[in-house]
């Protein structure tokens, strides 16, 4: 435990006047774990670099700051607000959040299929309460994590999916969370639980993105619970402003045969922590761990994962890459857990990194756990350079050179989007990594 900050006395003071308003609201069942999540974050405080999991990341600039609660849903906003982050192509209805709170006038629901269900998390927490009760706060692991026990602490509005057994979703889910700025830095804590029932099959995408560049500090939790032979495929994209702070934790848990594919783009952000932390829970169980991270001028990038193999016969696959410019700072810290009973485990983790600049920096730490005898894990990271005899190869052909590093950069990034199965959603993701690169001071300083 480290010496508590000014930043955390006032996390505790706002809780208790939180505290208050949630059990008037029909709410009150949930006090119990609320009340001790954030005796949990009293006791650990923020993590520092001493802290193993966090020993390349400084989150000095958060525990510092004392962060205000947003209580506006975003009810002054249009749509004409919200046009520039309409391109996603991929998805004709969407479901927005604004701070944290879901928007309905914002939102264009789908009519939904049968038993599917899509609230706000505010909504289900009265309507669909025996449903949350048996999931909510199971699974993430708020006990040891400072960040998941200030989200489950104040956790009051998000995304609850429910995907009846045997469901088939031809469409994809579409959430998209909008920071506004404010005059003080603030906070949002939204928290996601998403159902995928028995042989079903669907796709969940989170978009983050910003309003303005002021500072605020978004930090989420997502909890998944996929049945048995299901499929679920999830997308997380990180686009907000350079002010912003983002702590993202996805954690699913997986019953037999089950298949689930996390992918990740993160591009926005001052400090961002991605932990995606899955549990093969049931036996044959399959996951894909799939990510790229691309960052410029002082940002710092910071992946961690963690797959725990707990039955016999599954199978896993991490594959991050990582592009860095600028005076940016890159971490994958990847971690297998093979527990004693999950024999016949096929594992395997790797890290690729291109540096652009000289003062950018990655971190990685590819780890194993093992504690089975009959097990075939297998791990490893590169860090390296623009090839220069790619670039002269191109130019050769009468290529312009920033054109020829676009093209090698793009090359990079796509293996990564070679495992996207969704066609207009991979088209999405190429799109703003596009444009990504296509910032021609960057190109520049590349060389």
């Amino acid at each position: 435990m480290i010496a508590r900050t000014q930043a955390q006395d006032s996390y505790l003071e706002s809780f208790a006047q939180f505290d208050k308003g949630a059990a008037k609201n029909g709410q009150g069942w949930l006090s119990p774990i609320r009340r001790a999540a954030i005796a949990c974050f009293a006791e650990l405080g923020f993590p520092t670099t001493h802290d193993e999991d966090w020993r390349f990341t400084n989150v000095g600039p958060i525990a510092q700051i004392s962060f205000r609660l947003l209580q506006d849903g975003g009810n002054e906003l249009t749509p004409l607000d919200l046009e520039q982050f309409s391109s996603s192509g991929f998805a004709c209805s969407r479901f927005v959040f604004v701070n944290g709170r879901y928007v309905p006038g914002l939102s264009s629901p789908p009519q939904l299929p049968g038993d599917l269900k899509v609230n706000s998390l505010a909504h289900a927490l009265t309507a669909d309460r025996d449903s949350l009760e048996q999931h909510l706060a199971r699974y993430a692991d708020y006990q040891h994590d400072a960040f998941c026990a200030l989200n489950t602490a104040f956790m009051e509005d998000g995304a609850f999916v429910c995907i009846p057994p045997g469901a088939v979703l031809q469409e994809p889910i579409y959430l998209l969370y909008v920071s506004t700025a404010g005059a003080v830095p603030t906070i949002v804590h939204p928290r996601n639980l998403i159902l995928a029932g028995n042989n079903s099959q669907a796709t969940v995408v989170e978009e983050y993105v910003s309003l303005g560049a002021d500072v605020h500090f978004s930090n989420v939790v997502t909890e998944v619970v996929v049945g048995e032979n299901s499929v679920l495929t999830h997308y997380l994209i990180e686009r907000e402003s350079t002010q912003a702070f983002k702590v993202s934790t996805l954690r699913t848990q997986q019953g037999r045969s089950s298949n689930v594919a996390s992918h990740s783009l993160l591009l926005g952000g001052a400090l961002v922590r991605n932990n995606v932390h899955p549990v093969l829970a049931g036996e044959g169980s399959d996951c894909l761990i799939n990510g790229l991270f691309m960052a410029t001028g002082q940002q710092h990038m910071d992946n961690y994962m963690k797959v725990e193999h707990a039955s016999p016969h599954c199978n896993s696959r991490q594959f991050y890459n990582g592009i860095l410019d600028g005076k940016s700072r890159g971490v994958f810290h990847g971690r297998i857990i093979v527990h004693k009973d999950a024999q016949k485990t096929d594992a395997k983790q790797t890290n690729k990194n291109l540096l652009l600049s000289d003062e950018a920096q990655i971190d990685t730490k590819p780890q194993l756990e093992i504690h089975a005898d009959d097990v075939k894990c297998t791990h490893g990271a590169t860090i390296g350079q623009i090839d220069e005899d790619a670039v002269f190869y191109l130019r050769s052909r009468g290529i312009a050179e920033a054109s020829a590093l676009d093209l090698l950069l793009f090359a990079f990034a796509s293996e990564n989007f070679q495992r996207m199965k969704a066609e207009p959603i991979r088209s999405y993701l190429q799109e703003l990594v596009k444009q990504w690169l296509s910032r021609g001071k960057l190109l520049e300083e590349a060389r």
